[in-house]
């Protein structure tokens, strides 16, 4: 059985428990800890969800906030749904559905 994942980003959360409801207040603490940001980046950082984060830019995050990864990715995973095809069959993918057709080898005469 396959399983789907998700992950939800929880920055904004986190920023907003601490006080700090700006995305340029994040700056100038992502600085002190070696991080070079334009405001652009960090706006984005704060406002979407980053399909892909370098480490140091998390570790200096969970040191700003004195959190753990988990509190700024909650992850959900779950069985991913089977769809039902006009036969009634439930089928997880294509591939469970298409079979070759078996040779059928005569002999000459």
């Amino acid at each position: 059985m396959k399983r789907q994942v998700s992950y939800q980003w929880r920055l904004r959360e986190v920023m907003a428990s601490h006080g700090l409801f700006a995305a340029t207040d994040l700056i100038p603490l992502l600085e002190d800890r070696g991080i070079k940001l334009s405001s652009v980046q960090v706006w984005r950082l704060v406002t979407q969800t980053p399909e892909r984060l370098s480490l140091p830019v998390l570790a200096a995050l969970c040191d700003i906030f004195t959190c753990t990864p988990t509190e700024l990715i909650a992850t959900r995973a779950q069985n991913a749904t089977s769809r039902a095809t006009a036969s009634g069959h439930n089928v997880t993918s294509l591939a469970d559905t298409i079979r070759p057709m078996r040779a059928r080898i005569r002999p000459e005469a």
